[in-house]
C-alpha cells in the first residue's frame, strides 16, 4: 500500500512561532517534485506535541490540499488518550487523508492488552487505514510482534512504522503476519537494512532536506541496483548522524532553514540547537552535496 521514500514532515513556523502555511505547502510541493512517495504531516517531527488541536487539523488540511491526490498523505493522529486519537483520526478522514499514523500511547504506559484495545477502538470508530507507530524511545512502551499480529487481523490496521532499530523485528513481523502487512522503517540509518529484512519503505526525517537522494536510494534498491543504493546510503550517513545529534526536529529544522524551506524555530520546550550542532549540520549537508 505504501512504499519507498516517505517523509515525516516538519511544520514550518515564523520566527514568532506561528504556523507558516505558505512555507508548509511549498515544502509539500517540493517533496513531490523531488520524488517523495508519501507525506506524513503532524508526526513528532512536525511538532505535534506543541500544536493546538486547531493547528493540528489545519496542517493536515493544508497537506491534503497541497498534495491533491498525487501521493498518499498519512496524517499523524496519535494520542495517549484514545478518545482524542479517535477525534483526530475522524478529522483526518474528513480532510481526505489516505491513512493515519498512530503512535503507541506515551506516558501512561499501557500493557500489551491496553495497546490492543486502544488501537482496536480507533480502528472500529473510523474507517481509515491505520499505520501503527512503534517508537519505544519516545513512548516507553514497545508493541510486541504478538500484539501487532492480533491487530493486523483488523481490516483497518494495515501496517507499522517501526522505529525500534531492531532489524530482527521486520523478519518476525513478516513471519507472524505475512508479506502484505506494510512495514515502514522509522530509522533513517537502517532504511536499506530494513528493506533487506522485508520492509517496504522508510518514513524519513532526512528526506525533509534530501528528498531526491532518499527517493533515488529507494528507487535503486527496488530496481536491484544495490551498489548504487548503498553508495547513496554512505553519502547520506553523515546527514543522518547530524539530524539526530540533538533531539529531532531541532537539527532538521535548522537544516531546512539553510535551504530556505523554513525558519529554524521550534516551539518550547525544544531549545534552539547549539552552535556545535549548527556547524555539524552544515558540514554534513556540504559533504552530501546539499549545500555549496
Amino acid at each position: 500500500m505504501f512504499k519507498g521514500s516517505l517523509v515525516a514532515l516538519i511544520t514550518p513556523m515564523a520566527e514568532d512561532g506561528s504556523l507558516d502555511a505558505k512555507a508548509f505547502q511549498e515544502l509539500c510541493e517540493w517533496q513531490i517534485a523531488e520524488g517523495t512517495q508519501g507525506l506524513i504531516p503532524v508526526g513528532t517531527t512536525g511538532e505535534s506535541p506543541t500544536l493546538s488541536h486547531d493547528e493540528h487539523r489545519r496542517v493536515v488540511e493544508l497537506c491534503v490540499e497541497a498534495t491533491a491526490g498525487r501521493v498518499p498523505v498519512i496524517a499523524g493522529t496519535g494520542s495517549n488518550s484514545t478518545d482524542e486519537a479517535i477525534e483526530l483520526t475522524r478529522h483526518a478522514k474528513e480532510a481526505g487523508a489516505d491513512a493515519a499514523l498512530i503512535v503507541t500511547p506515551y506516558y501512561n504506559k499501557p500493557t500489551q492488552e491496553g495497546m490492543f484495545l486502544h488501537f482496536t477502538a480507533i480502528a472500529d470508530a473510523v474507517d481509515l487505514p491505520i499505520v501503527v507507530y512503534n517508537i519505544p524511545g519516545r513512548s516507553v512502551v514497545d508493541m510486541s510482534v504478538e500484539t501487532m499480529a492480533r491487530l493486523a487481523k483488523h481490516p483497518n490496521i494495515v501496517g507499522v512504522k517501526d522505529a525500534t532499530a531492531n532489524l530482527a523485528r521486520p523478519l518476525h513481523t513478516r513471519a507472524a503476519i505475512g508479506p502484505d502487512f506494510c512495514q515502514l522503517s522509522g530509522e533513517d540509518h537502517t532504511a536499506l537494512a530494513f528493506l533487506a529484512a522485508g520492509g517496504h519503505g522508510c518514513i524519513s526525517v532526512t528526506a525533509n532536506i534530501a528528498p531526491r537522494l532518499c527517493a533515488e536510494m529507494h528507487a535503486a534498491w527496488a530496481a536491484g541496483n544495490f551498489a548504487e543504493a548503498m553508495a547513496i546510503q554512505d553519502r547520506l550517513l553523515p546527514v543522518h548522524d547530524a539530524m539526530f545529534c540533538e533531539t529531532s526536529p531541532g537539527p532538521v529544522k535548522y537544516a531546512a532553514s539553510l535551504l530556505a524551506k523554513s525558519s529554524a524555530f521550534c516551539r518550547l520546550p525544544m531549545a534552539p540547537v547549539a552552535e556545535s550542532t549548527r556547524a555539524r549540520v552544515k558540514a554534513a549537508m556540504v559533504s552530501a552535496g546539499l549545500l555549496n
